[in-house]
Formats: structure tokens, C-alpha cells, sequence
């Protein structure tokens, strides 16, 4: 018997449990993992299992979490490699955790996360550009100090389970990126663990689609 169930969305789609999903998986938690459709009217659904009415929403060993950056702190503390070990680091993974969790309107308004959509070359505004190039530099930074290919190093961090869904994004827009970031794009998106999101995403049924997020788009 597990010791609780993560709920999140369509794995096509929804950033936010992706963030808290690598989390967990990180950490080892043993919990149940419940998909709820975010097409067809059923967000009305996450509103009637999910306190805030979001997901990822984590109930372990009675324990309840409804935002993805507290799922991720929550299991740092049960798996504190989850966190730098050193506390400059620590403190830098922190911030740009939190800078991310806050940030990025127009990137996350103009370029929905949407794993198998044909959209290279769109989305781009005028803001879209500067979230861009503010998150290339974050990234750039981050994997000067610690050497890569993660942003702290050898393994993944919260920082990195922040970042994914943007990584997912730009995998999918395609925007002109400096080659370390596109290096790190590409290690993330190796990782095993990233492998099996995508995997379960291309399982999930077409009733589950939105139309709108996968419609094609010009460049």
C-alpha cells in the first residue's frame, strides 16, 4: 500500500505537475499517481480534489501539499540532495527556483507547454524574448559555477524540476537559445525520468486533447 497519491494534470499539457511530479520521483516518495483531464469541462474536477483547485496537489503519509514549489521543498526534506549541499549554491537554487515559480508571464502566456505540437518559430512577442533571454542567463550562470549538465551539477535539484516544463517549451517553439542552453536543453530532456513523462504523455487518450493546444502553428 502506497503512503499517499499525487494528483496532476494532462501530462501534455500541464507544467505545474510536472514540476511537481519530477519532485517526487526524485525524492522516491512511494505515492499513487492520479491523472485528472484537463480537456472537456473536467477542471471542474481539480477544483473538487485539490484544496487551492490546482494541481500538483501531494497528500503523503496525511500530510497535504497544493503547490508545486512546496511539494518540491517538502521533499527536500525528506531527500535533502534535492537542495545543493553547498550553501551559496543552495541559496542561488533557491532563488531562481522562486523566480521561476513567480515570473515568466509572457513566456507562459505565449507558449503553452504542449509536448507534441508542431510550433518551431512561434509564440514570440516582444516580452516572450526578454523571459528568454532572462532564463539564459539564469541557466548560463548556474552551469558556469557548477560545471553541468544539470544546473548544479551531476544530478537533478528542484531548481532543474522548476525549469523542466520551460525546457519542455522551448523543445517545442524552438527559440534562438545560446549553446549552453541548448545543451542543457538537451540533458534534461535525456534524463530518464523526463523520458517517461513524454512516453506517458504520447499514451494518454485523444479525448484528453485540446483542441487549441495542438493545432499547429505558423512560424
Amino acid at each position: 500500500m502506497s503512503d499517499g497519491t499525487l494528483y496532476i494534470g494532462t501530462k501534455r499539457y500541464s507544467s505545474w505537475s510536472l514540476r511537481g511530479w519530477l519532485a517526487v520521483r526524485l525524492a522516491g516518495l512511494d505515492v499513487s499517481e492520479v491523472v485528472i483531464p484537463l480537456a472537456g469541462g473536467t477542471t471542474k474536477a481539480v477544483k473538487e480534489t485539490s484544496p487551492s483547485g490546482y494541481v500538483p496537489y501531494l497528500v503523503h503519509q496525511g500530510i497535504e501539499i497544493w503547490d508545486s514549489l512546496a511539494i518540491g521543498e517538502y521533499c527536500a526534506e525528506l531527500a535533502p540532495a534535492l537542495w545543493p549541499q553547498d550553501r551559496a549554491a543552495r541559496a542561488q537554487a533557491r532563488a531562481i527556483s522562486a523566480e521561476m515559480h513567480a515570473g515568466f508571464r509572457e513566456l507562459r502566456i505565449n507558449m503553452p507547454m504542449s509536448l507534441y505540437r508542431q510550433a518551431a518559430g512561434a509564440g514570440m512577442t516582444p516580452g516572450v524574448a526578454t523571459d528568454i533571454a532572462r532564463i539564459d542567463v539564469i541557466w548560463r550562470a548556474a552551469l558556469e559555477r557548477s560545471g553541468g549538465p544539470f544546473l548544479f551539477g551531476q544530478t537533478l535539484t528542484i531548481a532543474d524540476a522548476m525549469y523542466a516544463p520551460v525546457v519542455c517549451r522551448f523543445l517545442t517553439y524552438r527559440p534562438a537559445l545560446s549553446g549552453q542552453a541548448l545543451a542543457y536543453c538537451a540533458a534534461l530532456r535525456a534524463h530518464p525520468l523526463m523520458e517517461a513523462w513524454y512516453a506517458d504523455a504520447a499514451r494518454e487518450p485523444a479525448a484528453w486533447f485540446i483542441p487549441a493546444m495542438e493545432a499547429a502553428l505558423p512560424a
